[in-house]
């Protein structure tokens, strides 16, 4: 069966940047937008964690999505996300990625309510309705508390909307299941570190924070692996990423880490939305550090290409 959309390449989750007096700072975020596209970057997304979307409104979430594909300009795939602990909530932010012209929709499971494998997917069928866009799912455990197991993905199977996954368990036995059981499911890398693997086993997207502010190198291991087929070359790359991928797991400061990234990149998004504190001194050196020495060494690894 042939998915009704191809996701393909890298796929941005972006950061919302904030200013000073915790309002959205859509300047910068026009900024942002327009680095990744130069970059090359292959799609953007609008409403996820990395975007602090637990921190903002649904009204806030739908200005900051329409504003994006006002500033895309159908140069790039834009996919709005959906995530919400309320049902109606997260119907509300679908129905709004329909009205925008948005070319998919990102769908998680509700967090904290845990619900069983059937529920899950009558609640992800219920906000399918609503956009009727291909979707990509995010199973995410570790965040919603709910694994999208055989029974989820075969109740939605009922929908071909359901087009992709990016997956974020963390289990490499699940990577394994989707690649064989479900090849009608585009495969997509949602854990970083797993990113060479995921491309081993078929994948042909990935979602990564970290192309916000490292785009051209997070597209390099793409290149290397997807698109020539060298895995000699991907990991090396890999392996240069490796300390980035320590860098932003370590402490719980995924978030905080990328945006102050971006900042390095000459667009301040250091500021985050509470419960989040911005970085320290000693942890913005540490960013620092890695970022300029991974940039150096997949330069090194790629100058050939």
């Amino acid at each position: 069966m042939n998915p009704i959309f191809r996701f393909e390449g890298i796929y941005t989750p972006l950061v919302t940047p904030f200013g000073k007096d915790g309002e959205i700072d859509f300047d910068t975020l026009a900024d942002v937008v327009e680095f990744l596209i130069e970059k090359g970057v292959h799609g953007l997304i609008s409403g996820g964690s990395t975007g602090e979307n637990y921190a903002q409104t649904v009204a806030e979430r739908l200005e900051v999505a329409r504003f994006c594909r006002e500033r895309i300009k159908g140069r790039l795939p834009m996919v709005v996300g959906t995530g919400a602990m309320l049902t109606a909530d997260s119907m509300a932010l679908a129905g709004g990625a329909r009205e925008m012209g948005a070319d998919a929709i990102l769908l998680a499971s509700p967090p904290y309510a845990v619900p069983t494998d059937r529920e899950n997917s009558l609640n992800a069928l219920a906000i399918d309705r609503v956009s009727d866009l291909p979707v990509m799912l995010y199973n995410y455990p570790g965040r919603t508390g709910t694994m999208m197991g055989d029974e989820f993905l075969d109740r939605v199977g009922r929908s071909r909307n359901f087009c992709g996954i990016k997956e974020s368990s963390g289990d490499i036995n699940r990577l394994h299941v989707l690649a064989r059981d479900y090849p009608h499911i585009q495969l997509g890398c949602g854990m970083d570190d797993q990113a060479l693997e995921y491309f081993a086993w078929g994948a042909r997207f990935w979602v990564c924070g970290g192309s916000n502010f490292l785009p051209e190198e997070h597209a390099a291991l793409y290149r290397a692996c997807v698109l020539e087929g060298n895995f000699d070359k991907g990991r090396r790359i890999m392996s240069a990423m490796m300390p980035l991928m320590h860098t932003l797991e370590q402490g719980g400061k995924f978030v905080q880490t990328i945006k102050y990234g971006v900042t390095l990149q000459g667009m301040d998004a250091s500021v985050v939305r509470p419960p989040l504190k911005s970085l320290n001194k000693d942890d913005k050196r540490a960013v620092e550090q890695v970022t300029r020495v991974l940039k150096k060494t997949i330069e090194n690894i790629t100058s050939g290409d």
